[in-house]
């Protein structure tokens, strides 16, 4: 059979372009309703859905908090709680201040440089320790006995890498508030206050088997299990004129 075209080109060029124009008005038409679907589900997810599942989440917020209400002694309940989650680490940085005896133990000089202790602070803030004592009358040199034996002293321990270390225990010792006065017994006394600065390694519970070691007698370690009642004495009264 034989065919013959008898549409001219620019008729069928029209043909052409009036199809593809139809084509892409329908798939504008299809991509707008797809369009306005979605944006109505996302209006009804919003208003709606959301609105309801608020709705419901305020409800049973109400409804648990009403019920922790009626839990009785909550508030001591959940103060006990948190401060067991806090034991470890209150635990792990506790100073272990029991060790102060073991100084006392090392550093107070044997006779005939006699030294009695009347009151002892411990201040773990600032890091010192303050000493009020008190020596025979006249004694400075029990004093200055006792300062450098201080002095002297060192702390040995063992870190938490298993090593021996070693440092000074004290730092910035001073003597003050030297005066005369009378004991208990109304023997004459030398009282004196010494204030210094302690390592922190000396109390830290990170520090084990920490021994007091000094250049003089009095090696005192952590199995040390009293200090001699004798070196604790009342503090002192004071003499009139006595400086």
């Amino acid at each position: 059979m034989i065919e013959i075209n008898l549409v001219p080109d620019v008729k069928q060029e029209l043909i052409k372009a009036q199809r593809v124009r139809s084509t892409v008005i329908t798939a504008s038409i299809l991509i707008a309703i797809a369009s306005a679907a979605i944006v109505t589900l996302l209006a009804v997810y919003v208003f709606a859905v959301q609105a309801v599942r608020s709705s419901i989440d305020d409800s049973t917020i109400k409804s648990e908090t009403a019920k922790l209400t009626n839990v009785e002694d909550l508030s001591k309940t959940l103060t006990i709680q948190n401060q067991l989650t806090k034991i470890s680490t209150l635990n792990s940085n506790k100073k272990i201040d029991s060790r102060i005896f073991d100084v006392l133990g090392a550093v107070i000089p044997p006779a005939p440089n006699n030294i009695q202790v009347s009151n002892l602070t411990l201040d773990s803030d600032a890091g010192t320790i303050v000493i009020e004592g008190q020596a025979p009358s006249g004694s400075y040199d029990t004093v200055e006995t006792f300062k450098k034996t201080v002095e002297g002293a060192k702390v040995e321990f063992t870190d938490a890498d298993s090593k021996k270390q070693q440092v000074d225990m004290a730092s910035n010792i001073s003597i003050t508030n030297t005066s005369l006065g009378e004991d208990s017994s109304g023997a004459k006394v030398l009282r004196f206050t010494m204030t210094f600065e302690y390592a922190p390694e000396l109390f830290s519970p990170a520090s084990k088997n920490v021994k007091v070691v000094i250049t003089t007698d009095g090696n005192v370690t952590d199995s040390y299990l009293g200090v001699p009642k004798s070196i604790f004495a009342d503090r002192a009264t004071d003499v009139k004129g006595g400086n």
